[in-house]
């Protein structure tokens, strides 16, 4: 059994940063593509960036150059690094390591 456990999420001001954090629990990890969905109220659940096991990356158009995806195979966690952050990316954030997901944590960009 897989979980993911994420963190980070919060309310901040447009202009703002966070980030977020996905640890997650088994072996799967280090040899998964990991990534960060995220879902605001009455749309669709998007995909926001993943990166590979070999740490390349992959952005969806809206956040490149703001957000930035790691991984840290040693301890097993993703992180979701948002700078610029905009009201449009007000959104619950999901964290999924191969078809595993987290519980989402919600981020609120507002002044």
């Amino acid at each position: 059994q897989v979980q993911l456990v994420e963190s980070g999420g919060g309310l901040v001001q447009p202009g703002g940063s966070l980030r977020l954090s996905c640890a997650a629990s088994g072996s799967i990890f280090s040899r998964n593509v990991a990534g960060w969905y995220r879902q605001a109220p009455g749309k669709e659940r998007e995909l926001v960036a993943t990166i590979t096991s070999s740490s390349s990356t992959s952005y969806t158009d809206s956040v490149k150059g703001r957000f930035t995806i790691s991984r840290d195979n040693a301890k097993n966690t993703v992180y979701l690094q948002m700078n610029s952050l905009k009201p449009e990316d007000t959104a619950v954030y999901y964290c999924v390591v191969s078809y595993y997901w987290g519980q989402g944590t919600q981020v609120t960009v507002s002044s």
